[in-house]
């Protein structure tokens, strides 16, 4: 027992002399290595911002496009492959939803139903009414001949008898023309009729064939090999299963041509006067950290938005990719170093490296504090004008006996000339 509370003891105060020893160790020798060196050379000023990969250009997959015809305005998708999935020319794609067309279709089947009774029962009429005109005008044309053998009979009897033949023969005769003439304005009646009907049933049955025609599309096969890639609608989500799309703009899903990639990012009003095309691009992707890749503006938009879910104005800014990687796909996050601006032969420090006092900013250098002037700033660095030297180390990390040190100030005559050169500037 008393050999287990003698090691125990021991333990504890060997635990102490480590403890002791690791606060001994992040004294001022630790302090010593947070000192950075000045840099001299080209200093880049850039605008960083998050953005997003897409094709350059890409080809549409499209839906029907003859749907206004029959006064449908949306179709939904029904059902659509993975977002990203490789597909061969030819290959099923998606399916749209059929239900607005399927019961237009039945409606123009009943319309054709009923005209072609329509046309048979016109058909019928028209040929009972015509054999009864018909039947009729043979029968004057009976009765004429009759009058006139009475006329020819007549000669014998007295001038009256035959005046009253003559002018029954004249009756007969006009009865016979005006049920001749009568039976030819039926018969074009008829056949204007049945052409109406007829005309009707041929345009009902086009619409229908045509129907079957769109129908056949609503089952979207790739026009090429590719990827797909979900369509994003106005609000940015993807346009997959259960998405609307319009007949305006009957786009199902892209297949993007994967060789040329642009990143699509936005930049904060603060920046946008420094963005311009043309500007070189230094680019990261999020999912491949090691990868580097270059290239340069080609699109600034000239009006601003307003994200959702952001009160900050922005700007659609398009960055070509210059390099072609087969690792490179659609919707991959990239991080984008815009050169706004680039400075030869000046020095530079990191901004955590400067301090203020009232109007004078100040670093820690050996055991002095050293005023500088500060020129241009990127995200972590700033050029430093005057007040040190490039063969010099600053502190990134104020020392512990940081506020005793001595300020050295720069002489009257730099701060007035640096004034000058400032104002100089355009």
């Amino acid at each position: 027992m008393k050999k287990s509370k003698v090691y125990l003891i021991s333990l504890a105060a060997l635990l102490l002399i480590v403890i002791v020893w690791i606060i001994a160790g992040s004294g001022p020798e630790q302090e010593a290595t947070v000192k950075v060196p000045v840099k001299f050379g080209r200093f880049d000023i850039a605008v960083t911002t998050t953005g997003e990969l897409e094709a350059k250009s890409s080809e549409k997959i499209m839906g029907p496009v003859n749907l206004r015809d029959f006064r449908i305005w949306e179709v939904k998708i029904e059902d659509i492959i993975p977002d990203g999935t490789v597909v061969d020319s030819g290959e099923y794609i998606a399916t749209l939803d059929r239900t607005e067309l399927v019961n237009k279709m039945k409606d123009q089947e009943l319309e054709i139903e009923k005209l072609e009774t329509q046309f048979t029962k016109t058909q019928l009429d028209t040929t009972l009414e015509l054999r009864t005109t018909r039947d009729n005008l043979v029968n004057l044309r009976y009765a004429l001949e009759e009058t006139q053998i009475v006329v020819d009979q007549s000669i014998y009897e007295p001038p009256a008898t035959q005046r009253q033949a003559k002018i029954e023969l004249e009756r007969a005769q006009r009865n016979y023309e005006q049920a001749g003439e009568n039976y030819g304005v039926k018969l074009r009646k008829a056949e204007a009729d049945m052409q109406e009907i007829n005309t009707s049933m041929k345009k009902v049955q086009s619409d229908y064939a045509k129907m079957m025609t769109v129908l056949n599309q609503f089952t979207i096969h790739a026009p090429k090999s590719g990827m797909v890639i979900y369509r994003r609608g106005w609000d940015g989500q993807k346009q997959g299963t259960g998405a609307q799309i319009s007949v305006w703009d009957p786009v199902v899903a892209e297949l993007p041509n994967l060789k040329e990639m642009k990143s699509k990012t936005y930049v904060n009003e603060i920046d946008i006067s420094k963005v311009k095309s043309g500007q070189e691009v230094r680019l990261g992707v999020d999912a491949f950290p090691d990868k580097k890749f270059t290239g340069k503006v080609i699109e600034v938009a000239n009006i601003g938005q307003q994200l959702p879910n952001s009160n900050a104005k922005v700007f659609e800014v398009s960055i070509e990719v210059n390099e072609f990687d087969s690792i490179l796909r659609p919707a991959m996050t990239t991080k984008n170093e815009i050169l706004t601006a680039s400075i030869d032969s000046v020095m530079s420090i990191p901004l955590d490296c400067v301090q203020s006092n009232d109007s004078i900013s100040y670093v820690y250098s050996g055991s002095y504090r050293k005023q500088v002037v500060l020129g241009p700033s990127n995200e972590n660095e700033v050029v430093i004008r005057a007040g040190l030297q490039a063969s010099e180390e600053v502190f990134l990390v104020p020392p512990s006996d940081a506020e005793n040190g001595r300020l050295i100030k720069l002489d009257a005559e730099v701060l007035e000339k640096l004034r000058d050169e400032e104002s100089r500037q355009p």
